[in-house]
């Protein structure tokens, strides 16, 4: 049975509201986990303690972003990690979700991935032995993120494949690797072992599942079936708020 998770910075959502007030909708909603984004911006103490009232766990949240194109910000990205980590363990988050960043004027893209991947291989170092693995996300450069370095999932996975350390992985978002004309069995591929997170919405407008035109159940049933066994995470822009557009978001799928 598929496990999803709520993006909690767009779902349940309520102008005013407290952060943590979207845990408590997502539980009235039947979800068994919640993920966001920064927690540097966050009460974790208020989201702890929601989490506790609710039984919710957390898939993932997103590490602070520092980009990893530029050689000169590993260090600070590494003492990043170590804090994200201890952040990820009290919230028993599985997953961090790392950015690479976008590509550098009079850089080369060979040099930029040279840096990218020096700096997540000495982040396997820092994330072994703790419970948390890393998920460097793909991401669309046709809508969402113009100028962001990692286009492509096959190159994610490449970068993956070359570190070779059970600590890095891909997040696959399909909504950005359907933008950019990705079809998942091509670019996925033998390697799901390496795919730690899905995300999905649909597109046009990265609106909810049913909202456009990404055949998004028959890719998660691709995933699925060779092997994906992690949460799907509902990380969209709802057209319309509430429980009951949820459930029937989920139901598309």
């Amino acid at each position: 049975m598929r496990q999803y998770s709520a993006c909690i910075e767009w779902l349940f959502a309520e102008p005013g509201d407290r952060f943590e007030d979207r845990i408590y909708r997502a539980r009235k909603a039947g979800l068994p986990a919640i993920e966001f984004w920064r927690w540097t911006d966050k009460d974790l103490g208020a989201i702890c303690a929601a989490l506790k009232q609710t039984g919710l766990a957390v898939s993932s949240i997103v590490k602070p972003m520092i980009p990893l194109t530029d050689a000169t910000n590993k260090q600070k990205w590494l003492e990043g990690l170590a804090a994200s980590v201890k952040v990820a363990q009290r919230l028993a988050a599985p997953i961090l979700i790392a950015q690479a960043g976008d590509n550098l004027p009079g850089r080369s893209r060979q040099e930029q991935r040279l840096a990218l991947t020096a700096a997540l291989r000495a982040g396997a170092d820092v994330l072994r032995g703790t419970g948390v693995r890393l998920g460097v996300e793909p991401l669309n450069t046709r809508i969402d993120h113009i100028g962001y370095f990692l286009e492509s999932t096959r190159e994610g996975l490449d970068i993956t494949d070359e570190i070779d350390r059970p600590e890095i992985g891909i997040v696959y978002d399909i909504y950005h690797s359907a933008v950019m004309d990705e079809r998942t069995e091509d670019v996925i591929g033998d390697r799901i072992s390496r795919v730690f997170h899905v995300h999905v919405a649909d597109h046009p407008g990265r609106n909810e599942p049913g909202s456009g035109s990404i055949d998004l159940a028959h890719r998660l049933n691709w995933l699925f079936e060779r092997g994906y066994a992690g949460r799907v995470g509902l990380e969209y822009r709802p057209l319309t708020q509430g429980v009951m557009a949820v459930r029937n978001a989920i139901g598309v799928l």
